[in-house]
């Protein structure tokens, strides 16, 4: 395997496409689709896709009604401009979930927030401290 893609449910792609962009301190874009859009490094690696709830028939994801979003689930990103990244974060929400901490099993500095539709999401610096 080379590459995994993380589709998650969300009620409103466009908005969550520029909140994702927003946090990781990309130009602001507009996704291909209404329904679905994909979060691109500047290397066009998928970072996370955004797929509108009950655009087709998928399974698991009809409808946030019949699961909580994020359950089971925990968005990670590592990057490489962590004091830039808590920046916009701090910007993009009213509080964090997890104020920045060094995680002991890693060596990194991490912290971690809620995205528009409920998802959590941690941040880690790439390199350790």
């Amino acid at each position: 395997m080379k590459r995994t893609w993380a589709i998650i449910g969300v009620s409103d792609v466009p908005s969550s496409f520029k909140w994702y962009q927003s946090l990781f301190g990309q130009p602001e874009t507009r996704p291909h689709h209404d329904y679905f859009g994909q979060i691109l490094d500047s290397d066009g690696t998928v970072l996370l896709c955004l797929h509108q709830w009950g655009a087709h028939e998928h399974p698991t994801l009809t409808s946030p009604d019949n699961a909580t979003p994020g359950n089971g689930l925990l968005l990670f990103f590592r990057v490489d401009d962590f004091d830039m990244a808590l920046k916009r974060a701090r910007a993009l929400v009213a509080r964090l979930e997890e104020e920045p901490h060094a995680n002991p099993a890693t060596g990194t500095q991490e912290f971690a927030l809620r995205d528009p539709d409920g998802y959590y999401v941690t941040i880690s610096a790439f390199s350790s401290l």
